[in-house]
């Protein structure tokens, strides 16, 4: 009988295309994954990897079993929440994954309110941006991920469902004194001379700024890059470059401006999970904590179905201009010094 557990190992190698990445994803040690992949082919009695240089790849069988397998053990974990969801109160284990902004905002407060309504719940909050967040739903690493639409890089797929949270705009962060703050919608055109800020490449954020930058004609002077908005905030409060960033993004102790642009553009932000069976009673709950409740920084949604990916998904509420901002004992880590 096939063994689940190296069924997912054979599942994740399809996903991520390495036995060095399903090792660091599984916690496991390089040769541990290939060893149990070899038993696996023991226990089937089929070739379903095969070497080339020094890489492994799937034979056309490893390929069928890997997705079929995807399948099996997303049937198994459906029938594991129907038993333990005859008491129909949300319970068990649920790993929610959420870009930077959305963690302070959305993930956390959601997990603040659950804790108190369902204490059997044991929730994960996991950092990953946008580009990070559907790969690990799609293996399993995360329940639910909350990411954006809009980042064409990392598509949505009819596999996953949506639940449509907000839409926030994308603003240009300048520094307190600069001369245009306060005079309408920004033309980024006017900066291109400026030192920018920018996210780490390859990111939602750092390849939206850099196509607006080129779309105003002009290749931006990128003076740094964080994978944290804080330290951004810092840089453009000293003075020293400006940013693209979302709303939510923008953090009220530092002290910055803020200007629209003149072609507004906005971030569409959801909740994803895997398609399939309806979500367990834990899914659901918070899924229905991060639609509806408030404290999130940005209007709650009214309430909706869970949408197919491929399919149009309701227009969730704008976002306003200056987000409410949790007090930063309860969600924010201090600022860097």
């Amino acid at each position: 009988m096939m063994n689940p557990w190296r069924l997912r190992l054979l599942s994740q190698l399809d996903t991520l295309g390495t036995v060095r990445a399903v090792a660091h994803a599984a916690n496991m040690s390089p040769s541990s994954v290939s060893q149990q992949l070899a038993v696996l082919e023991s226990e089937t009695r089929t070739q379903l990897l095969e070497r080339t240089g020094r890489r492994v790849r799937l034979t056309s069988a490893g390929l069928i079993l890997a997705r079929r397998a995807r399948a099996l053990l997303g049937h198994m974990a459906d029938v594991e929440a129907e038993l333990r969801g005859f008491g129909e109160e949300p319970a068990g284990p649920v790993v929610l994954g959420a870009f930077q902004s959305a963690l302070h905002t959305m993930a956390v407060p959601a997990v603040t309110r659950l804790a108190a309504a369902h204490p059997q719940l044991d929730i994960q909050l996991v950092q990953l941006e946008p580009h990070e967040s559907v790969p690990a739903l799609r293996v399993g690493e995360a329940d639910i991920v909350i990411t954006t639409t809009d980042f064409d890089e990392q598509p949505l797929g009819d596999d996953l469902d949506l639940v449509p949270l907000a839409t926030e705009p994308v603003l240009l962060v300048v520094p307190p004194d600069d001369p245009a703050a306060g005079r309408g919608g920004a033309d980024l055109a006017a900066y291109a001379d400026h030192a920018w800020s920018f996210d780490m490449p390859q990111t939602y954020m750092a390849n939206l700024a850099l196509r607006l930058c080129r779309q105003a004609r002009f290749e931006p002077r990128v003076a740094c890059r964080f994978g944290n908005y804080m330290m951004a905030l810092q840089h453009v409060e000293a003075g020293l470059s400006v940013a693209l960033l979302p709303a939510l993004a923008v953090d009220q102790r530092y002290r910055v401006a803020t200007r629209e642009l003149a072609t507004p553009v906005t971030r569409t932000i959801t909740a994803a999970v895997r398609c399939g069976s309806p979500p367990r009673a834990a899914v659901r709950a918070v899924l229905d904590a991060l639609r509806t409740g408030p404290g999130t920084g940005l209007p709650p949604t009214p309430p909706a179905a869970v949408v197919p990916a491929g399919q149009d998904a309701p227009a969730a509420p704008s976002a306003p201009d200056t987000p409410d901002t949790p007090d930063a004992e309860d969600v924010r880590d201090e600022p860097p010094t």
